[in-house]
């Protein structure tokens, strides 16, 4: 029974409604170029933000609008390096004493380096 109820239709989605009395959203079609020349159209909403950059249909580059003003340029950060996020931390007093403290242990000798057991050859295990 179950088998005659689907016999001729179709398993996939498919809508019966037609396009009658729909009225749709106000477009405007947009012109873009890329940088190989190629120009095409995209339609937008009358109410949508135009995007100044789009990907190119044909060949996949950024393509700009026409008559547009053109990307805007992005503020980049200042690249912050080591030194940069250390001194946001400490003054340069308080660096200058903080190495005296490690070269005074240095020089002295009295840095205490534990040896792991591992590490000693005496305490090593031959496998056979």
């Amino acid at each position: 029974m179950s088998e005659r109820a689907l016999r001729g239709t179709r398993l996939v989605v498919t809508s019966y409604e037609t396009d009658r009395g729909i009225d749709l959203a106000p477009r405007q079609a947009v012109e873009y170029a890329c940088q190989n020349g190629h120009r095409f159209e995209m339609p937008f909403s009358v109410e949508a933000e135009i995007p100044q950059e789009w990907e190119c249909k044909t060949c996949g580059a950024p393509a700009l609008l026409v008559d547009g003003d053109g990307p805007e340029e992005k503020k980049l950060k200042p690249a912050r390096t080591h030194w940069d996020m250390l001194m946001e931390r400490r003054t340069r007093d308080e660096l200058e004493e903080v190495l005296a403290e490690r070269l005074a242990v240095l020089r002295s000798g009295a840095m205490n380096l534990a040896v792991h057991p591992r590490e000693s050859g005496s305490s090593r295990k031959k496998s056979a």
